[in-house]
């Protein structure tokens, strides 16, 4: 399993960031970080798009959901079957708004390790067809190294994941009727632990961001503000005026 992980995802980005590291004028690494980075996330936009989405349809549904939980208050099988039928009827998969975070994980974990081999190894294991440039010049703009932690980006990658996080849309707030069913209860606990994890996130972010290479914050922070835009593009999209 280690070995697929490695020919599939590892040693593609690696060589990838290597392939940039060697075209770039001045041992830009900070800009093959970049670069990296945004090929990745056009890669896996339509997973991010799809679970976008998902979100998007199932918070309009709330309303619907509650509706369900007021009508059958005291009948769990009957909300159940209430809600897969709305599900069906609306074309919502609700797993459509978590898989996608979840098959891109091991993609999430080659490039924590590409960009840890690249800013600390001394001999890079690249393909035959690449320059192996031995090791990486870490040091960026002259004075910043990317292979030690840096508490400007550690912040600013906290402050980004708190606009990446207030974007997502939370539950719809419940009326005082719906509020009394025991239904709703799981859901008011569910979107309080939306509002903890919008600051809890930000807050390990900075935690992490404290101890890990400057480099993967470059990284942390290209993605979040590419994450952004996405969120921006399908969660709000512009409205078009309609002429009379």
């Amino acid at each position: 399993m280690g070995q697929l992980f490695n020919i599939i995802l590892y040693q593609p980005l690696l060589n990838l960031l290597v392939f940039f590291y060697n075209i770039l004028p001045g041992e830009s690494l900070w800009l093959a970080i970049i670069l990296v980075t945004i090929i990745i996330k056009i890669i896996i936009f339509p997973l991010n798009r799809l679970s976008l989405k998902g979100q998007r349809a199932m918070n309009e549904l709330q309303p619907k959901l509650l509706e369900i939980r007021k009508k059958y208050p005291n009948n769990r099988e009957k909300q159940a079957e209430e809600t897969m039928a709305l599900y069906k009827e609306s074309k919502v998969n609700p797993c459509f708004s978590c898989l996608p975070l979840l098959i891109q994980f091991p993609v999430i974990i080659a490039v924590f390790q590409v960009f840890r081999a690249g800013l600390a190894s001394n001999n890079l294991p690249v393909y035959s067809l690449i320059a192996n440039p031995g090791t990486m010049n870490t040091i960026a703009f002259g004075f910043l190294n990317l292979a030690k932690p840096n508490v400007v980006f550690a912040v600013l990658a906290g402050f980004l994941q708190y606009l990446q996080a207030k974007m997502l849309p939370t539950t719809a707030p419940a009326t005082d009727e719906i509020k009394k069913n025991e239904g709703a209860k799981d859901e008011n606990m569910m979107t309080a632990m939306n509002k903890q994890m919008k600051f809890m996130m930000p807050f390990l972010t900075v935690f992490m961001g404290l101890t890990l290479p400057s480099g993967l914050m470059i990284y942390w922070i290209t993605s979040l503000c590419l994450t952004i835009i996405e969120q921006k593009m399908i969660l709000h999209p512009v409205k078009q005026n309609s002429k009379p």
